[in-house]
């Protein structure tokens, strides 16, 4: 029976601690023929990142034992550290990011030499024939911008930084040798792009010494973006293009590109990490893909030369990293009320092989999300996530509304998930509300849909967060005196301008965020150093808008409380943005609390921290709207 008790203090078994601690992280699965392997993230090892294989007996080993730490530091926001092909294993280790063979009881074995971090690989190909590891090598050594190259490091001889086998292009991605290993296929794309906004595929002959000889391009338009090139087992190239508004597979036939399958939902996404993959081969004429619809995901198989596809009825909401071999697959699977698995699909069932932990209370604690499109400014539609207050323990009285959170995704590009999240169940089941929004811009409805947030980045965003507020407010479901907004990163951009230069919230919270876009111009990495120009204009030529919608300087206009939360290795939004903006309304007299974290970059991963965090969160929200928290 359930004890009534005002919404957000609810006793909850979702702890902080629980939250930085009973759970690992799953990802990059990949299948080497019967062995599966995928990279877990641990932090109650202060966030260290190790390689486990299951193979075929069902035994699973850690390739990559302590100290070693998974992980590329390529754009800083890394992507796939390792690769696996004929029991060959070769990742790339966090601290000296070099390349290392990787083999069970015995120590890793450097491929590449010491440069103090400055070399960077990532993703990882192999090119067994040839006896070598064919990745993107971005050079830190140099004054200026980084240096991208595509490069072939041999398996044997010693370490070697590799030989260079494409330059010339601001960035590359996706190095793809044809099975019979007489060609290569990459991305590339240039400033001011990224690569959702326009990408280039590149052909190559190898030359005997495996050289490309003669590259070309495909004939592509002026703003297309192509992602996750792949040979299909048929030895013809397929790939992910935009062209049609969703990101869907073509077939390349010589230089141009012709539709596989156009399904009207979204088969890939912006590639913020590289070796991202969204499909991949279940046999010479079937495609296993992730279809991205409305809010949720699903599995589906792709015939290739029909283009019909079949989704798979599966308890998941959400996948990552399609990964296929001898007709069958290993992804990632997410659900939206129990712990996310990698999973092993063969024919119509997944079949869990690793899990994130189990959790020590019922499912009935978990709020379930609720897609939800309203109306925001200009009559456009834009679209959330609603999680009502959920836990059978506790009622509130009647009458009462609850608080309400608006988490504002980073990105911008990023979307809103629906698979579980404990820090989403963290507040909802203390009675809080939470709405997690797909404001314009945000991925999976389309490059349209993206391309509403072009030069209005702090702008149609914020109005689509308050939009979703007020949607809820007039529908009985959130109290129009305790509204908050948070967000990281991007997000937390989103939620400052939304504090700065409206009065729609009582608080917020910017975790590792921006406050000043002239800043995060100067001093940010070279992956998103010219994305401002696309989001906000030109540099510098419309400065006079960047300082228009930088909070730092019109810290004046913010009157609410607020929390910053900033990790001091942060290379991305440095920590700068946060001490600027706290200084400022400290100066004004607004109520501020500031958490800084020696040792968190972009992204909190050790315990200690995720946890002090979210109790800080907790502990301001509830002090602000006037909440005795248990």
């Amino acid at each position: 029976m359930s004890t009534v008790r005002p919404y957000g203090a609810w006793p909850s078994p979702i702890t902080a601690a629980l939250i930085a601690r009973a759970q690992v992280g799953l990802a990059s699965p990949w299948l080497d023929g019967s062995d599966a392997y995928w990279a877990e993230s641990r932090p109650v090892e202060r966030g260290r990142t190790t390689l486990l294989r299951r193979g075929a007996d069902g035994v699973v080993t850690e390739l990559a034992p302590a100290p070693f730490n998974l992980r590329t530091r390529v754009h800083e926001y890394g992507g796939r550290p390792f690769t696996a092909h004929a029991g060959v294993v070769v990742g790339v280790e966090l601290t000296d990011q070099r390349l290392y063979h990787l083999a069970a009881a015995s120590a890793p074995v450097p491929l590449t030499p010491e440069s103090g971090g400055a070399l960077r690989y990532a993703p990882l190909g192999l090119d067994l024939p040839r006896r070598r590891v064919i990745a993107v090598r971005e050079d830190h050594r140099g004054a200026g911008e980084p240096v991208s190259t595509l490069v072939a490091v041999p398996l044997d001889g010693g370490p070697h930084e590799g030989e260079v086998l494409a330059s010339g292009h601001n960035f590359f991605a996706y190095p793809r040798p044809s099975p019979n290993g007489s060609r290569l296929a990459w991305l590339t794309w240039d400033h001011p792009d990224m690569p959702w906004d326009r990408t280039q595929l590149w052909l190559a002959e190898l030359d005997g010494a495996g050289r490309p000889s003669a590259p070309a391009p495909l004939e592509t338009g002026p703003e297309e973006s192509l992602v996750q090139p792949e040979w299909g087992p048929d030895g013809r190239l397929y790939v992910m293009s935009d062209r049609s508004d969703f990101w869907s597979l073509y077939r390349v036939q010589g230089r141009a590109l012709t539709p596989v399958a156009l399904l009207g939902a979204e088969l890939a996404g912006p590639l913020w990490q590289l070796g991202a993959r969204w499909y991949d081969f279940l046999d010479d004429r079937t495609a296993l893909a992730i279809a991205t619809a409305l809010g949720r995901s699903s599995l589906v198989r792709i015939d290739l030369v029909s283009g019909l596809a079949r989704p798979l009825e599966l308890p998941f909401v959400e996948y990552a990293g399609v990964s296929c071999a001898r007709g069958t697959a290993l992804v990632q699977a997410l659900a939206a009320v129990a712990p996310a698995v990698i999973g092993r699909v063969q024919g119509d069932e997944l079949t869990p092989i690793a899990s994130t932990g189990e959790l020590a209370f019922a499912s009935e604690h978990f709020s379930r999300p609720e897609h939800i499109a309203f109306t925001s400014s200009d009559a456009r539609q834009a679209f959330a996530l609603y999680y009502p207050p959920t836990n059978p323990d506790w009622v509130a009285p009647t009458g009462e509304r609850p608080p309400l959170i608006v988490r504002s995704h980073g990105g911008p590009t990023g979307r809103a998930s629906p698979a579980l999240n404990l820090q989403i169940q963290f507040w909802t089941s203390r009675g809080f509300a939470v709405v997690d929004v797909d404001y314009a811009g945000s991925s999976g409805y389309g490059r349209g849909y993206r391309r509403l947030l072009d030069g209005r980045w702090g702008v149609v965003d914020v109005e689509d967060c308050i939009a979703a507020a007020r949607h809820l407010v007039a529908i009985g479901r959130a109290d129009p005196a305790r509204l908050a907004i948070r967000g990281s990163s991007a997000g937390g951009y989103t939620t400052l301008c939304a504090l700065t230069f409206h009065d729609a919230f009582r608080a917020g919270a910017s975790w590792y965020g921006i406050g000043d876009l002239e800043a995060l111009q100067r001093d940010t990495h070279k992956f998103e150093s010219r994305y401002l120009d696309r989001l906000v204009g030109p540099w510098p030529a419309s400065a006079e808008i960047y300082r228009a919608r930088s909070p730092i300087h019109h810290a004046e206009r913010l009157s609410c409380p607020v929390i910053f939360l900033q990790g001091l290795d942060d290379r991305v939004v440095p920590p700068n943005q946060a001490e600027t903006m706290v200084a400022a309304l400290r100066r004004k007299g607004v109520e501020v609390e500031y958490l800084a974290f020696p040792g968190e970059g972009h992204g909190f991963r050790t315990a200690e921290t995720i946890e002090r965090a979210l109790l800080a969160e907790y502990a301001f929200f509830c002090r602000v709207f006037g909440i005795s928290a248990p």
